[in-house]
């Protein structure tokens, strides 16, 4: 089991020493990633539910910090060694995929190729629509997309026409650092999410937070792989909801490879001690 830190560039932790010791902390326990959230802006008093509580209510308040994934991640990849760097997740439905592939390739050599791409299609209808994406697209855009990116960090002089991106005979450099490109992990709670995770994914986040919610989306990712010719055991599953040890190892047998742990405390001793103590209880057990 590996573990990651979700919720990581929220509220105080926008700031750069307070970020700087999250980081520092979280590699030092032992979790193998960096989380990092994703929303442009977001509309007061919105319509759309969030759809991971049982309220529809997000779980920070409209004051609280939301810096860019990316830029955050890039800040914190000059102060740490070896943990990952994930957008958790990205809504690339609302950014320009060209733009989004080339600082996500330049943010992937600059760390010695330790970006995980966290996507999805998003679920706030009046923030994409504001980004001038209309919300009935966001689905078909984010597939296309995905192969767009793929394509120009793989391809030299690479051709591109699809519903939403033409390209031709581009040049892009660089090229990320990993192998093959930046592994693309499939967020989101529809069975929908976990199609595409089967069928694109390199990994799956299915966003819900208990076992039964899970469960199913799992069974549907891997008949999506089956059917793609892909093979189910290679896409990585991370999920949230799973904070003791029995929970943990109750998600491991599910299929899930990666558990993530929430982070509201924001200074060094709260840190130490949320860091501390998932490691102690439920980390140092599962090894």
């Amino acid at each position: 089991m590996r573990y990651g830190v979700v919720f990581a560039n929220t509220g105080k932790l926008a700031n750069p020493d307070r970020a700087t010791t999250l980081a520092k902390l979280a590699e030092d326990t032992g979790f193998d990633s960096l989380w990092a959230a994703d929303h442009v802006f977001i509309p007061a008093g919105h319509g759309s539910p969030y759809p991971y509580s049982p309220d529809g209510n997000m779980p920070w308040r409209d004051t609280v910090s939301l810096p860019d994934p990316l830029v955050w991640l890039s800040y914190l990849a000059a102060v740490t060694r070896h943990i990952r760097l994930t957008t958790g997740v990205l809504v690339l439905s609302q950014r320009n995929p060209l733009i989004t592939a080339k600082q996500a390739a330049t943010l992937d050599n600059l760390s010695g190729g330790r970006l995980m791409l966290g996507v999805g299609a998003g679920w706030l209808k009046e923030e994409c629509e504001a980004l001038g994406v209309p919300f009935s697209e966001r689905g078909a855009r984010l597939d296309e997309y995905i192969d767009v990116m793929r394509a120009v960090w793989t391809g030299d002089d690479t051709t591109f026409h699809g519903e939403f991106v033409h390209i031709d005979r581009a040049i892009f450099r660089p090229k990320p650092a990993q192998d093959g490109g930046i592994p693309i992990i499939i967020g989101g709670h529809s069975r929908q999410a976990a199609v595409r995770a089967g069928s694109k994914g390199d990994g799956f986040f299915p966003a819900k937070i208990t076992l039964n919610e899970i469960k199913p989306l799992i069974v549907t990712m891997r008949e999506a792989a089956a059917e793609a010719g892909r093979n189910p055991e290679e896409i990585e599953v991370t999920a949230g909801g799973a904070l003791d040890l029995d929970s943990v190892k109750a998600f491991g047998d599910a299929g899930v490879h990666r558990i993530l742990l929430p982070v509201f405390a924001s200074d060094e001793e709260s840190l130490k001690v949320h860091f501390g103590t998932f490691h102690d209880l439920v980390m140092s057990k599962m090894d």
